[in-house]
């Protein structure tokens, strides 16, 4: 089964912001994006709006096609928003204003108290509820104790480790991957990803989707942003090829 590839358009809001004005579009990237292949979109709200604005998630929520998947954080402000706007997916993270980008994942074990309000509101609200964790058991059985519908797997120790050091990220990754897949949960993943070091993600077979941004509006510099989603899709596709030929009686 193809892995659905999702791309997160902050960072061309990150350019928008950098001068004050209203170009790029991210609602024009989301649509060269799904043009491409894109199986759907992901933003973040950050609490301190440095890249996506409200205003670009009520647009996209009008103009995308496909999935738009909305990352946020758990105040009351973010949920009443997500309520109201309903987008196909919240994922929700850690955030804190001093961090570049999302450090780590949500500890859903030791913020169970507060998330379970937060999870009755989304699901109430008919949102597909996702979880941006560790690979770790005792996260996932929390996230699937609260009604997630998927879990996003924190690829960021991955990405970040020396070749020598990766093998050994990535069958964490595998093993949290088959564990939250046999409890029924659907497996996404994502942090750090890019061209070169997705395929091994890739051939993990519980992983149903990625979410891929900052590599690809990197690569979109050099190459165009419909070319590098297009570049991604093939990375993605090879893992996929050799998970295929690894566990011929699970493909279909």
């Amino acid at each position: 089964m193809p892995i659905r590839l999702h791309v997160n358009i902050d960072h061309v809001a990150t350019v928008r912001n950098a001068r004050g004005g209203k170009y790029p579009d991210p609602v024009e990237a989301a649509y060269v994006c799904e043009r491409a292949g894109a199986d759907g979109i992901t933003v973040h709200l950050r609490l301190d709006r440095r890249h996506i604005l409200d205003r670009d998630v009520e647009r996209l929520r009008e103009s995308v096609t496909t999935i738009l998947n909305v990352e946020m954080t758990t105040t009351d402000e973010m949920i009443a928003f997500a309520c109201r706007v309903r987008p196909d997916v919240i994922t929700l993270v850690p955030e804190r204003i001093e961090e570049r980008t999302t450090e780590g994942g949500l500890d859903v074990v030791g913020q169970r108290s507060v998330l379970v309000d937060v999870s009755k509101r989304l699901k109430d609200a008919g949102i597909r509820l996702s979880f941006f964790i560790a690979p770790e058991t005792a996260q996932i059985d929390a996230a699937h104790a609260l009604g997630a519908d998927q879990i996003e797997l924190h690829t960021g120790d991955y990405s970040a480790a020396s070749h020598k050091d990766r093998p050994a990220h990535a069958s964490k990754l595998a093993k949290a991957a088959a564990y939250a897949s046999k409890l029924g949960l659907d497996v996404a993943a994502g942090h750090g990803l890019t061209r070169h070091n997705v395929v091994r993600i890739a051939q993990i077979p519980e992983i149903e989707e990625l979410n891929i941004g900052h590599a690809i509006v990197a690569d979109s510099m050099f190459m165009g942003l419909g070319e590098a989603v297009r570049a991604m899709r093939t990375a993605v596709r090879e893992g996929t090829e050799l998970r295929a030929m690894a566990n011929p009686k699970t493909t279909g």
